[in-house]
């Protein structure tokens, strides 16, 4: 993420902070290493403070596609996977860089590495562009993880909100996603008594807490 102190949040695309980038990325994939984790999100970062986000556009774009590159060949070695996510920047975070499926699917055609990837966070996709079933369709060969969130409260998925969960889950097995699905929301009281919604969409599936098919028992 960069210094968060200093109001810094990722440095991929930040021009002048490459050095600062390979250091944090070297010590990520350090990190990722020891718990076994294969993907790492590699956070574009912010338009810098006082300055105009279409005066930099280009010089960011370029900044981002040289250290993907070097993200990428460096993860190669470890057999792990680099993540793009972009973050609405109409709610969340109004100066970050990296804002649509869109933009990150042109940034990965750029880079032209199979082991980088998006990261879909839902909540973001529905702020910024919405269409989340022919998003899902149209840009799943390049999705490495999948984020949720209800819309726009960002708390479960079983709270009042603008997305239909059991439909989206029910497209994502359409489509064959055997990948995670991280629960990227903020509860809105107790983590376990919210985790209620996965109990009961398991049960609705015909599976026992966890997953498992109460015919295989």
């Amino acid at each position: 993420p960069g210094d968060q102190e200093a109001g810094e949040l990722g440095l991929a695309a930040v021009p002048g902070r490459q050095a600062a980038f390979r250091q944090g990325l070297e010590a990520a994939v350090h990190y990722a290493r020891a718990v076994g984790c294969p993907r790492i999100h590699v956070m574009a970062g912010r338009v810098p403070l006082d300055t105009d986000r279409a005066a930099v556009a280009g010089e960011m774009e370029t900044t981002f596609i040289e250290n993907l590159r070097y993200a990428a060949d460096l993860l190669s070695k470890e057999d792990m996977i680099g993540l793009l996510e972009p973050i609405n920047n109409r709610i969340t975070d109004p100066r970050y860089y990296l804002n649509t499926p869109h933009q990150a699917a042109a940034i990965l055609e750029k880079v032209g590495r199979p082991n980088l990837k998006l990261q879909l966070d839902l909540f973001h996709c529905q702020i910024m562009d919405g269409n989340l079933s022919r998003n899902l369709e149209m840009y799943f060969p390049l999705i490495g993880h999948i984020q949720i969130a209800q819309v726009p409260g960002r708390h479960e998925p079983n709270s009042p909100g603008e997305l239909n969960f059991p439909y989206i889950f029910e497209l994502l097995e359409s489509l064959g996603y055997t990948g995670y699905v991280g629960c990227e929301y903020a509860p809105k009281g107790d983590t376990l008594e919210g985790l209620g919604w996965l109990r009961s969409y398991w049960e609705s599936r015909g599976l026992q807490h966890g997953g498992t098919s109460k015919a295989a028992k």
